[in-house]
């Protein structure tokens, strides 16, 4: 297999330093649609986590039941919300962002799903597909096909498998998965230990993280880390490598203060800013 281990060298030849002289307006917006009645937090901490990677403006397009918990846990994020009270049912925002994020504790109400697939026909921002949309694809097959190119999806093992079958080994899981990314011109973050991201015939071994990202909504934080790069104008290969270590890296840094047990999602996001010193310094 053609692997390109992702360490810290590998990572500075990517990752760009901000400009001094910047400001919101081109730090690029991303926009994120998720949530459903009870499962708000998810869109949340991808917002955040969004804010905390470096984005100048996040939208969050909700259910009207996450209005308000979405505008009081994160002032800095300006919300939209669909007619429906629970779950989305029409995507429709008046904003032009430069990349989306979405899935994160959207539901798969057959309202949903069509309101997805009608999105899906119309889109033509930078894309990256998570959780319960990559549900409804899975679900929908035929709907890959409408994907842009180099839409990036962040599959764990078990949606990894709904979208593409059972596998029988470590080998075919990859045969699998790269045969899915050439046909689809995807890139896929495959979810693990260690995490891969494979982009056609090339495969990426990230090379930081511990166990104590397995907790819940960690998924969640790296779509809105990857979603903030992609919107920062990096190449979607690039935001994908660079989300993964960086989320990684966080739980390396963190490990000592939290130990593997009490580290969850929001330390990810408190951590961000400490990961990107640590390529900052290895710059001077």
């Amino acid at each position: 297999m053609n692997t390109i281990y992702i360490n810290q060298k590998e990572i500075l030849k990517r990752y760009k330093d901000i400009d001094k002289n910047t400001h919101k307006g081109i730090q690029g917006h991303a926009l994120f649609i998720g949530g459903s009645y009870g499962k708000i937090g998810s869109v949340c901490l991808s917002s955040k986590a969004a804010l905390k990677t470096g984005c100048g403006l996040v939208t969050t397009f909700v259910p009207k039941c996450g209005y308000e918990i979405v505008q009081m846990s994160i002032p800095e994020v300006m919300v939209l919300t669909d007619v429906q009270e629970n779950f989305i049912s029409k995507i429709k925002v008046d904003i032009v962002p430069q990349a989306i994020g979405i899935g994160p504790g959207m539901g798969q109400e057959q309202s949903t799903q069509k309101a997805f697939h009608e999105f899906l026909k119309i889109n033509k921002t930078p894309l990256v597909i998570d959780a319960d949309a990559l549900n409804i694809l899975s679900q929908n097959k035929s709907w890959l096909s409408l994907l842009a190119p180099k839409t990036i999806i962040t599959p764990h093992l078990k949606e990894l498998e709904r979208l593409l079958g059972k596998w029988s080994s470590e080998e075919e899981k990859f045969e699998k998965t790269k045969a899915f990314s050439k046909q689809y011109n995807l890139i896929v973050v495959m979810k693990g230990v260690p995490t891969h991201t494979i982009d056609g015939e090339t495969i990426y071994e990230n090379t930081t993280g511990n166990a104590a990202l397995a907790t819940a909504g960690s998924g969640d934080v790296l779509t809105g880390m990857i979603t903030s790069l992609l919107a920062q104008s990096y190449e979607p290969v690039n935001a994908a490598i660079l989300g993964v270590y960086l989320h990684g890296l966080t739980a390396d840094i963190a490990l000592p203060e939290t130990g593997y047990q009490s580290f969850i999602a929001s330390d990810i996001i408190e951590n961000i800013g400490k990961a990107y010193l640590t390529l900052q310094n290895a710059q001077k």
